[in-house]
């Protein structure tokens, strides 16, 4: 099985990339669907009927086959080769799939939020879904620099490295919305 792990691997990242993919767009997606929810009729009907047939699309072509395929693909190496093996003795795998988890628990609350909006339920505001939309972000860095730099990643300024990177997403989120403020002003 060993001489498949590069090929496992190889998809196993694929899928990833494309999860990822589907998981961005998704959420902006939620947030043109809140907004249309704003407009006045025939425009508001017109735009969530076109929003729910991306949307549903979206997340049931791309998104979700994405994630099942990345994680039978990292199962497979995890669990069926050597070197997976060898990877889970690894405290920094430890890590990695508590990341990994957090990114499933991001995933249902996405598929949570995508079923309200097909029925019409707007329980969050767009300033939330652009939010919202770093939390995936967060976790790709998160998890892209632990595997990359494994047993070297010091701890201390990995911790620091997070936090000063949403501080600037925060802060970024925030100059983003006074332009956009002032825009329709």
């Amino acid at each position: 099985m060993d001489q498949y792990y590069n090929y496992l691997k190889s998809l196993h990242l694929i899928f990833v990339i494309t999860w990822f993919a589907g998981l961005f767009y998704i959420v902006r997606l939620f947030v043109y669907q809140i907004e249309a929810a704003a407009k006045p009729s025939p425009e508001k009907e017109i735009l969530q009927k076109q929003y729910k047939i991306m949307t549903y699309r979206l997340w049931y072509i791309i998104s979700w086959p994405s994630a099942v395929l990345a994680s039978i693909f990292a199962f497979w190496m995890l669990f069926f080769t050597a070197t997976g093996k060898a990877w889970l003795q690894m405290p920094w795998m430890h890590v990695k799939l508590g990341f990994v988890f957090v990114l499933y628990l991001y995933h249902a609350k996405c598929h949570q939020i995508f079923k309200q909006l097909q029925n019409n339920e707007v329980k969050y505001s767009t300033n939330f879904m652009r939010l919202w939309n770093e939390g995936a972000t967060i976790i790709l860095f998160s998890v892209v620099f632990l595997v990359i730099l494994k047993n070297a990643f010091n701890w201390i300024y990995g911790v620091i490295g997070i936090i000063s990177f949403s501080v600037i997403i925060m802060l970024g989120f925030k100059f983003y919305k006074r332009i956009r403020e002032r825009n329709q002003s």
